[in-house]
């Protein structure tokens, strides 16, 4: 899912519904009145003692395959009738019950089981609770219907949205994380992917509907018509949506590797038809690139498509993305997560990461591949400069009931696409693709759920490298580093010094190859250091007189603030000490040769003090310091020499 502006911001809903008539679409009249609400798309926040209890539920003990969804559905009103029927396998022994989640804002009518009626019970926590005449051994298989209507709350990013267009109603569902539950009655965990659906539904036949899988048929009334769609792909519950409004639509197509025709459809607003037109033959060019990097489009034997809907950002339903607008990124984004995210979804919340970075990043790697230089090196900048704007925050969601947590723009997007990107900097191009495919491709994985350890153990396997120290850092710990680089160059051989602090407490010491660029005399070269500790030392052979050091130009590395300071030595290896280093107080110079004074210098070169010594040994006083980074000049008998030190 793509957030507008990446900020999960208050939504804010009017619901005014009055008494109306279904009769000749429905078989019963509603009449009833919906006090105007304000809904926060934090009300899923509002949900975690239900959504504990739900995830110690597991399975509910049951394992869906099949679901027919049936709904009628007309745009002028906020409400929705449905017939649902379940078809499951029991996974425990004497199941005795089987449990949806589901809104008590919504009303069962009846629960339907070998054609009797079953008794159920709708609780408090949002669940429907159906016993069984007898209990099931494990392996049964069977169905299950349920009858129900209502007025859906909203919990999600939407969950059940009525809007206009162009003074056109239009209504459209968005389920993530929690929100299915407020339309239908399902499972919204993240261990079932349902094998297999067939979605119908009723509606006037002033109106089209869009959702999953492909349109099989359409009967039209003179009043009302039918839509059938079926869709033979494992989904999980969340990426089920539909979208219902006068839409026109269009159709492309490319051809897939292996010589199949995908059809990419569109369902647009009358309204905008010309100019998304214009947009959506992006699309083409990022199915082949992400075809070429990642494998081929992973619903092929179906079809891609978009529909629009009223909302700023987008939503990756499974071969239909919902689209609040047609931008380039928005177009990459969304089309990226038909891979990472549905394809192979996350196990869990705290993960999620595994869609959204991927997501993110392959917005980037669309301007590495399709757009120019300068897109690239921007798209690179931009997210360091979001990310970087707070010295705080984790990709792992440490609390995945919270609407904020999980869709936090800064962490689950944008540090965690470049916590990919970094990963491709350590591992090599070769095996970063190679690895990312093995991961989508993991007949344990594949059109189903993974885990970070999952997406851990590819990549390890593909580059030969031990990662956890590095997702401790990155994905779990918080913050990014600092890079101080000092450097002088005398008889031929370049010296570098590099010091490091970090802007979190959490982690002490980000391990990292680190690209340092040297230039001088008309040549360049590109050098890779083994960082692995702060004030790590380099001596390097560059072949030329260097006059210009550039750190990370490429922008691999996550990274603020960061400075690059040349010192001029005449004695480069003198026996002077400088201690404690890291220092609080007092810093302690010790000397084989006689001090004459010392000069006190911030990372970014401003002298800030001088020291008469006079002396082979001093201290010199450092309390009123600011933490950071500080060089010292020390003049000596023997001419001058550089030191730096940091202040805790």
């Amino acid at each position: 899912m793509r957030i507008a502006h990446h900020l999960v911001s208050l939504f804010l809903l009017v619901l005014s519904i009055t008494s109306f008539s279904l009769s000749g679409w429905s078989q019963h009249n509603h009449n009833f009145c919906h006090d105007d609400r304000a809904i926060s798309r934090m009300e899923a926040h509002h949900q975690q003692e239900v959504f504990d209890a739900k995830a110690s539920q597991q399975s509910y003990g049951y394992d869906i395959f099949y679901h027919r969804l049936f709904w009628e559905i007309d745009p002028a009103y906020q409400f929705i009738s449905g017939r649902v029927t379940t078809y499951f396998r029991a996974v425990e022994d004497s199941l005795a019950q089987i449990v949806f989640d589901l809104s008590q804002s919504l009303s069962v009518s009846e629960v339907k089981y070998h054609g009797q009626s079953l008794n159920f019970v709708q609780t408090f926590a949002n669940t429907l609770e159906c016993s069984l005449p007898d209990p099931l051994v494990v392996g049964t298989t069977d169905s299950i219907e349920v009858v129900y209507e209502g007025v859906p709350d909203n919990s999600g990013f939407g969950s059940f949205i009525r809007e206009y267009h162009n003074g056109v109603p239009i209504i459209w569902t968005l389920s993530q994380p929690f929100g299915a539950r407020d339309w239908w009655p399902c499972k919204i965990d993240l261990n079932d992917k349902i094998d297999s659906i067939d979605i119908e539904v009723l509606t006037p036949s002033a109106y089209r509907v869009a959702t999953n899988g492909l349109l099989v048929s359409e009967d039209v009334g003179s009043v009302h018509t039918l839509y059938r769609w079926e869709h033979r792909y494992p989904i999980t519950a969340y990426l089920i949506a539909i979208s219902v409004t006068n839409y026109e639509i269009y159709t492309e197509s490319l051809v897939m590797p292996g010589g199949d025709t995908l059809e990419v459809v569109n369902y647009v607003y009358p309204e905008d038809l010309a100019y998304v037109q214009s947009q959506t033959p992006f699309t083409l060019e990022l199915l082949s690139l992400f075809n070429e990097l990642f494998g081929r489009y992973p619903f092929y034997e179906e079809k891609y498509g978009h529909a629009q809907f009223s909302w700023g950002g987008g939503m990756e339903h499974q071969t239909m993305s919902f689209m609040g607008s047609f931008s380039q990124d928005l177009q990459a984004h969304e089309l990226a997560h038909q891979w990472f995210g549905n394809k192979v979804t996350c196990a869990s919340w705290e993960d999620i990461w595994l869609n959204e970075g991927f997501a993110t990043y392959l917005t980037g790697l669309s301007k590495e591949y399709l757009g120019t230089t300068q897109d690239w090196k921007n798209w690179k900048q931009s997210q360091i400069n979001y990310i970087t704007s707070y010295t705080d925050g984790s990709v792992y969601v440490e609390n995945p009931t919270s609407v904020y947590q999980i869709f936090d723009g800064r962490l689950s997007y944008a540090k965690a696409s470049y916590l990919l990107h970094m990963l491709r900097w350590l591992m090599g191009d070769e095996a970063f693709y190679q690895a990312s495919q093995n991961y989508l491709n993991d007949e344990d994985l594949a059109f189903g759920y993974a885990t970070t350890a999952d997406l851990q153990a590819h990549y390890e396997s593909e580059s030969g490298l031990d990662l956890q120290e590095f997702l401790n850092d990155w994905f779990y710990g918080e913050g990014y580093p600092t890079y101080y680089i000092t450097w002088s160059m005398a008889n031929g051989m370049l010296d570098l010094q590099v010091d490091q602090v970090t802007s979190h407490p959490s982690v002490d010491f980000f391990e990292m190859d680190i690209p340092v660029q040297l230039i001088g005399g008309g040549q360049d070269t590109l050098v890779r250091l083994q960082h692995t500790f702060s004030g790590q030392q380099f001596q390097l052979d560059p072949g030329f007189e260097v006059e210009e050091v550039v750190f990370d130009p490429d922008y691999w590395i996550l990274s603020g603030d960061n400075s690059l300071v040349q010192i001029h030595e005449e004695v480069a290896h003198a026996d002077i000490r400088v201690y404690p280093n890291p220092v609080r107080n007092r810093l302690y110079i010790q000397s084989e040769l006689f001090v004459e004074s010392i000069d006190l210098y911030s990372i970014d070169g401003r002298m800030l003090s001088r020291f008469t010594v006079q002396d082979y040994q001093v201290f010199l006083p450092t309390e009123s310091l600011t933490p950071g980074f500080y060089l010292l000049q020390i003049h000596h008998s023997g001419g001058v020499l550089g030191r730096r030190f940091v202040k805790e």
